[in-house]
Order: structure tokens, then C-alpha cells, then sequence
């Protein structure tokens, strides 16, 4: 899978679940809790710093973890055996005081907590990168006018700018509820065996406030090892935030087949070629967007189906979020990291968009036709005898205004001019100049990152 790690898992999200990334984030957590102890007086400040001068990753056998784990059931107790090792070597004191009343899950969930924190560093400089690039293509494009596309037929006409504008606004959702669930998910974990910091007392509360503090964590009312909710909200929030791109990769992919070719990805060397056809340019952005939004709710599912963990420890739910989280929140920063360069080097046709707006001989305005007739013959009427004209100009090959025309009903009610002006894309697009302004005043009230 590790091949597919450019592909799929690019960026800083990946790497902050590495193995030498994850075994420092366990290591920061042991280091913290001696000197939070130490600064609660439960230990003394000599062996703390001892232990702390220790927590280096590249210290510890990475494959004797692995190898010891699968017999105790995680990666914690094995490294606070070689921690303690380590330290007894250089002050067998010190030793004694190593994960010092404290559980292997409190370790392991602030460990998660630390990395899940990195990883968003990364995914959301990307999400404001893509939010500010959408932004450009918003106004940019605003007066481009394109078909509409209904059930994958063409409709009245919109913008690029309008479908840019949709995306925005998503996004911009995205990004608020990113907002408000990094100070719910960015939590300590410390309750010790079962959630009373008994080992702890009479300093356990004491202890979790210092080492909150040391890691810039939030210090929650109460521990959280069968409460399950922050991480599930994360998974959620995921899973949106790939749906949102996965519409992105969709739109896109369909707007660069042959027949329509209005936009294209990015084109450089070596970048959507076949192994047999050398003239095909892969939609390949695209297809690592839709794969992404295709994995993420089942992962995020798993999420879900974790939180009914037995009383105060869970068994098998617990163990199940440990890869499935941090595989979703990578495939989730992959797909983000896609659709920055896809957006930022997405190429449009203008001429296609002319071309495929004039495709079907002014069909595509048969509803702003219906509506002005309406005014003088009643909805249900005038949209029976425009279909009636639609049909015919389908059946003898010949545009709608000349079907119109030679309808003896409506040829009458319709002059010249009126009918010009009512087959003219640009005449029909209704509001969508005020709502790309709306959207952008939102991007713009809602600042940066």
C-alpha cells in the first residue's frame, strides 16, 4: 500500500502517522506526564527529567514493538517496557516512576490526539488554499455562461462561475465546522485504569491540568475512554469534507469527456496517460476524489459503529478506530491535497462552453420561452405547446426558433424581437450574478484559515 502513498496519502497527514512518528507521539505524551507530575509533586523533578530525556523515538526498536504488541494487545505496553529500560540503564530510580498511575490507554488516545492535531495543521492550510483558489475561480469565471445540466441533460444555462460559487459555499461550511470541532477534539486523555485517576489521588486532578498545559491540550470535565464522540465527529467530518470533493472530482470528470471538453485537469508530463492509447489525458485528479469520496463514509461508518464500547474500557471498538482513523484522515488530506493542484491548474474551454450551449438549437431555452408565454396563456398551456415544439425540432432536425415560428398558435403571440431575446443564454440566467456576490461576501466575512 505504501506504493500508493503518492497517489492516495500525499502530504503531512501521512506522515503524522508514520511509525517514528507515532512512537514520539506516545514518547511526548510519557515525557509530559513525569514533568506534570513532577510539577504536582507526585515524582520527583530528578527522575521527571530523566525520563523526558529519554522519549526520543529513534531509541527504541520499532520492530520489537510491533512484534511485542500483537502479544499485549497494543503498541503502549511494549514502549513503556523499553522506556523503562532505558532509563533504569542510566537511573534505576528514575525508573520506578516511568507511566507513573496512569493506563496504556490514556498514552495511546493523547498520543492519537497529538498526531490527529499535526494532521490538521496540514488539512487545513490545504482546505484554505483550495477555499481561496475557489474564491479566484468565483469571480474569474462569474460572466462565463455554460449550459446547465439536470439528470445529465442540458438545462437553462448557468456560470462557471455560479458552479464555482457552489463549491465555495460548501467548502466554506467545511471549513466552520473544522473550526468548531478542533476544540472538542483536541482534548487530553487521563483517567488511569478505570477513569477515577485513583492511582493518582489525592494530585490526579492536579496532574491532568498540568499536563494539559505541557501539551497544549484542552483538559475535559472528565475522562473520555468510552466516550468515543470527538473522534466520530472527526470521522464525520471527513467523510463530508471528501463527499464535498468527491462532487469536484465528479463535475470535472464529466466536463472533460471528449464530447464535451469544457474544462481540462492540469496536463504536465507523465500526468493521465494510457499504457496503450497516446492520445488520452486521464482525468486523474478526479479519480482520486471520487475513490476518496467512495472509501470515506464506509471508514467513517467504522467510526461509528466504535462508539458502543463496554463500560469504563472498550473492547474491540477501541482497538478498531486505530488504523481506520488515521487511514481516513489521510485518504481525506490526499483528496484535499488533489484537489488544490487540480483547481489551481484547471484549464477552461470557453469555446466548448459556446459550442455546447448552441448544441441543441436553442432547446436549451424552451423554459424562458414557456414562462413568457405563460404570462398570456396559463403555465400548463404554454408548456404543453412548447413541448409540442421541442419534439418537432427534435424529430425534423431544425432549431426552436424556427419550430416556434412555425407553430400557427404561438407565431403570433411571439414577435422577432421578443423571440431573439428570449433564445439569448445571456438574457436567462436570473440571479446567478447576486448569488456568486453572496458566497463571496460570505468567503470574504469569513476570513482566512
Amino acid at each position: 500500500m505504501e506504493l500508493l502513498n503518492p497517489l492516495f496519502r500525499p502530504g503531512p497527514a501521512a506522515e503524522a502517522f508514520a511509525p517514528l512518528a507515532a512512537i514520539q507521539a506516545m514518547l511526548d505524551v510519557e515525557a509530559a506526564l513525569a514533568l506534570a507530575e513532577a510539577d504536582a509533586g507526585v515524582i520527583p523533578p530528578a527522575a521527571a527529567e530523566g525520563i523526558a530525556a529519554h522519549c526520543r523515538a529513534e531509541r527504541f526498536d520499532q520492530g520489537r514493538l510491533a512484534t511485542d504488541a500483537a502479544l499485549a494487545g497494543n503498541l503502549a505496553i511494549p514502549l513503556v517496557r523499553q522506556l523503562t529500560a532505558l532509563v533504569a540503564a542510566a537511573d534505576a530510580d528514575a525508573a520506578r516512576f516511568v507511566h507513573w498511575g496512569v493506563t496504556s490507554q490514556d498514552v495511546l488516545d493523547t498520543a492519537l490526539v497529538l498526531q490527529l492535531r499535526q494532521a490538521l495543521r496540514g488539512i487545513g492550510a490545504d482546505l484554505d488554499a483550495l477555499i481561496d483558489d475557489c474564491a479566484e475561480r468565483c469571480a474569474r469565471h462569474r460572466g462565463e455562461i455554460m449550459a446547465g445540466r439536470t439528470w445529465l441533460q442540458q438545462a437553462p444555462p448557468t456560470t462557471l462561475g455560479l458552479k464555482f460559487a457552489g463549491l465555495l459555499d460548501a467548502l466554506l461550511r467545511q471549513r466552520e465546522r473544522l473550526r468548531q470541532l478542533r476544540p472538542r477534539l483536541l482534548t487530553l486523555q487521563l483517567g488511569g485504569a478505570a477513569g477515577t485517576l485513583a492511582a493518582l489521588e489525592p494530585h490526579g486532578l492536579a496532574v491532568a491540568e498540568h499536563l494539559a498545559r505541557r501539551l497544549d491540550l484542552a483538559a475535559p470535565d472528565l475522562p473520555w475512554h468510552s466516550q468515543r464522540d470527538r473522534l466520530a465527529e472527526l470521522a464525520c467530518w471527513c467523510a463530508l469534507l471528501c463527499g464535498t470533493l468527491g462532487k469536484l472530482g465528479r463535475d470535472v470528470s464529466l466536463s472533460m469527456q471528449t464530447e464535451i471538453a469544457e474544462l481540462s485537469e492540469p496536463e504536465q508530463p507523465g500526468r493521465g496517460g494510457s499504457s496503450s492509447m497516446p492520445h488520452k489525458r486521464n482525468p486523474v485528479a478526479s479519480a482520486v476524489l471520487l475513490a476518496a469520496a467512495a472509501r470515506a463514509p464506509g471508514l467513517a461508518a467504522t467510526l461509528l459503529a466504535a462508539q458502543a464500547q463496554e463500560q469504563e474500557r472498550g473492547l474491540g471498538g477501541w482497538q478498531a478506530e486505530w488504523e481506520t482513523l488515521p487511514e481516513l484522515l489521510c485518504l481525506c488530506a490526499g483528496a484535499l491535497r488533489q484537489a488544490v493542484d487540480l483547481l489551481r491548474g484547471l484549464e477552461v474551454h470557453p469555446g466548448a462552453m459556446r459550442r455546447n450551449l448552441e448544441a441543441s438549437g436553442g432547446l436549451i431555452m424552451a423554459e424562458a420561452v414557456t414562462m413568457a408565454l405563460a404570462e398570456r396563456l396559463g403555465h400548463a398551456q404554454a408548456h404543453r405547446l412548447v413541448a409540442e415544439c421541442c419534439r418537432r425540432a427534435r424529430r425534423q432536425g431544425e432549431s426552436l426558433a424556427d419550430a416556434l415560428c412555425g407553430h400557427p398558435e404561438l407565431s403570433a403571440l411571439l414577435s422577432g424581437e421578443e423571440l431573439h431575446a428570449l433564445l439569448d443564454p445571456s438574457n436567462n440566467l436570473g440571479a446567478a450574478d447576486a448569488l456568486v456576490e453572496r458566497v463571496l461576501n460570505h468567503y470574504r466575512e469569513q476570513g482566512n484559515g
